[in-house]
């Protein structure tokens, strides 16, 4: 990929926290950054900053997070910045590369090794031998608490005493675990060499620079100054490797936030993070506290929910302050069973759906997977499109592979002059099947929506970033494929909480919020059990957190249709859920009991309103201004609301002549960028995020007779 032409670091955009982040000098550097509050932007800034102030090499920065999107994103942000030589990757990626590097001087001689890329069948003969009874769900099992063992530093002798105070769930007593453990490390060692899982590439990789000086020397001679992102989410063999690479220095920032771990399963601490000043008492702390993602509403929910955490990890929480304009309150509804609870969150789907809130924008969430067989159901009922995280496969579809191949010869042909790069993308996507409009018939709208897709990924990065010529795009779109990061193609998203860390929508669906569920009733038991629940509350946090302006709370009474009320809202919801007169109760004061109709405190919109009906009290509505906002005069939005009800319905009207997808027009994103700048000349409306040249040419004009009327 080309790089992107050198620029000085613009920090004029950032916040006053995020400022003293982006310019600390160098040195440990602690950014406790709450959700929202834009740690991407702050440390990829502060990278920029370093390299631009010559106080670091780029070659010598390496940069380190979770997974190959989280690793992605940043390289992408950072070469638009200029900084592209900065190494970006997982833990698990830059020790491969390093290993690879140093092998022969760690090992000695001319021993192979190679990538065990499963556990799978060498762990299933091991149980074999070892006695057990290798069943599909046994051995994923073993394997699970294999890696748990080795990411935690725990060699299999000593696994039998962590068994109780870690909570491990071990498929097969602990005393044989141990032979299945030791048995599975002998099966990697072949006459032709050596296997390694993904954990031995860590464990080798810090083993190599703790007793070979060379290799130590050699690295850190290479590798100067290090970024550690989500470092609450750090195992202690990721802390090792992390301290193998920094040696006795400290050209070091981690960003994080203890109050989003919901990891530690998997072996995930947020120690670390929290001691992170004790290990470096000259560290500068900064607190990242303006949410620029969510409206003031969920905010004040979110507070309000990790307000009432305890423990250490609580007493590190952040309290949240809304930067965006006021939107609708929360709300929170209790149905007789899951089949209702589907049907309902369908049916809200659906009105937002008709209020331009584009299928891509919205998410239901949940606790286990298991949960999402209703909600598949009742979307497919409605003929609504639905896609269930896991999307990874996109750039490996037939359809994508060949739009990638006509994007490549695209752009090895393009002279700039020839005009926008997006423009030629997507005509270079038309011989493959991109058609003006969407066709009928499924297998062929599946198509046109992937290769439709890749367009608007290459409109979304040439719009942030004009000056990139179509190569470097092009070499973007191949990042992204080999990360596995695609674009959300135009369908509700349904996953777990743990799935959607890291993500965000428009509107969220927080469903089957019980008290065996949302904490899962096996955290509520055993040693330890006041940790495991905290922990689950911090889930739900992170759930709440993932929605910009719509949220929805629900919770069954009953577990299947037709059957007795045998379950109570989540207890992280007590004192949260407005009080109605009559509410119910569960045995419990403040407990379980009805919701339904109190979405907002008695204020919620009514589902199924009629036509020209208020969609809060149902009142006829007698102005066509009241028409085209849903609203009575009693219930009217404040300004900001009615600017971006008044865009919406434009928008709407445009996406009918169009025969498209409102959010082809322009997306939510960008109507709440018109309204927080309100542009009122064409020079103002080129600035806002989103509005790229092709977009003012074909709807300037109308989006400022809109803004320019309520300015």
């Amino acid at each position: 990929m080309a790089p992107a032409s050198p620029r000085a670091v613009d920090l004029s955009g950032l916040d006053p926290e995020q400022l003293r982040a982006a310019t600390a000098p160098r040195g440990p550097v602690c950014i406790i950054a709450g959700a929202g509050t834009g740690k991407t932007r702050t440390i990829t800034h502060r990278i920029a900053h370093l390299v631009d102030g010559g106080y670091v090499n780029p070659d010598g920065v390496l940069a380190v997070t979770f997974t190959s999107r989280a690793a992605a994103e940043m390289r992408e942000r950072l070469a638009m910045m200029g900084v592209a030589r900065v190494q970006a990757k997982t833990f698990h990626a830059a020790a491969r590369r390093q290993l690879s590097y140093f092998w022969r001087s760690y090992a000695g001689g001319d021993l192979p090794w190679a990538l065990l890329d499963s556990k799978y069948r060498l762990v299933s003969r091991a149980a074999r031998r070892c006695g057990v009874e290798p069943s599909k769900t046994v051995v994923k099992d073993l394997v699970g608490e294999i890696e748990w063992a080795k990411s935690s530093l725990v060699v299999p002798e000593e696994y039998p005493a962590r068994v109780e105070p870690d909570r491990r769930d071990c498929p097969v007593p602990p005393e044989q675990f141990v032979a299945v453990f030791n048995a599975y490390e002998q099966s990697k060692t072949t006459g032709e060499g050596i296997l390694l899982d993904f954990d031995d590439l860590l464990l080798h990789m810090a083993a190599a620079i703790e007793t070979n000086p060379g290799i130590a020397d050699e690295f850190r001679s290479r590798y100067r100054s290090f970024v550690v992102d989500e470092y609450q989410d750090v195992t202690p063999l990721q802390q090792r490797v992390l301290e193998a690479w920094v040696g006795q220095r400290d050209d070091l920032t981690v960003v994080g936030d203890a109050n989003q771990t919901i990891y530690s399963f998997n072996g995930a601490t947020p120690r670390f993070l929290m001691d992170f000043s004790t290990r470096y008492p000259e560290a500068v702390i900064v607190r990242l506290h303006r949410d620029y993602r969510s409206t003031p509403q969920v905010v004040g929910l979110a507070n309000d929910l990790i307000g009432r955490a305890t423990g250490r990890i609580a007493g590190s929480r952040l309290s949240l302050e809304g930067q965006r304009a006021a939107g609708p309150k929360p709300t929170f509804e209790e149905y007789a069973d899951p089949t209702e609870e589907a049907e309902q969150v369908v049916a809200r789907i659906g009105q937002l759906l008709k209020r331009g809130v584009a299928a891509s924008e919205i998410a239901v969430l949940y606790r286990i997977n298991a949960q999402s067989e209703s909600i598949e159901h009742a979307l497919d009922t409605a003929g609504i499109g639905y896609q269930v995280k896991g999307g990874e496969g996109f750039f490996a579809r037939a359809e994508v592979r060949q739009g990638m191949a006509a994007l490549k010869a695209a752009a090895r042909e393009f002279e700039p002059e020839e005009g926008d790069v997006a423009q030629a993308a997507r005509a270079s996507l038309v011989p493959v099947g991109l058609t003006p409009t969407e066709p009928t018939g499924a297998e062929e709208r599946q198509r046109w929506q992937s290769l439709n897709a890749l367009a608007q990924l290459v409109e979304e990065i040439t719009t942030a970033s004009p000056q990139l010529t179509f190569p470097t795009v092009f070499g973007m779109l191949q990042e992204r494929a080999s990360a596995k990061n695609p674009p959300r193609v135009e369908g509700v998203t349904l996953a777990s909480i743990h799935a959607a860390k890291g993500l965000e929508w428009d509107a969220v669906f927080l469903v089957g919020l019980t008290d065996d569920m949302l904490p899962i009733h096996y955290a509520t038991r055993g040693p330890g059990a006041q940790e495991a629940i905290e922990e689950e509350r911090r889930l739900l946090y992170v759930g709440v957190t993932r929605a910009r302006e719509h949220l929805h709370l629900s919770w069954p009474v009953a577990r299947q249709a037709g059957g007795r009320s045998s379950r109570v809202r989540s207890r992280f919801l007590d004192d949260l859920v407005p009080n109605v007169a009559g509410d119910a109760s569960s045995g419990a004061p403040g407990r379980g009991g009805s919701a339904r109709g109190r979405g907002t405190g008695g204020k919620g919109e009514k589902l199924g309103a009629p036509k020209h009906a208020c969609v809060v009290c149902g009142a006829r509505l007698s102005t066509p201004e009241m028409r085209i906002l849903s609203r009575c005069g009693e219930h009217a939005l404040d300004g900001d609301q009615v600017v971006v009800e008044a865009l919406r319905q434009w928008r709407l009207e445009q996406a009918k002549a169009l025969g498209a997808p409102a959010y082809t027009v322009v997306t939510d994103a960008t109507i709440r960028a018109i309204v927080q700048r309100m542009p009122t000349t064409a020079e103002e409306l080129v600035q806002v995020p989103g509005m790229g040249p092709v977009k003012i040419e074909r709807f300037g004009e109308d989006i400022l007779a809109i803004t320019r009327n309520y300015a």
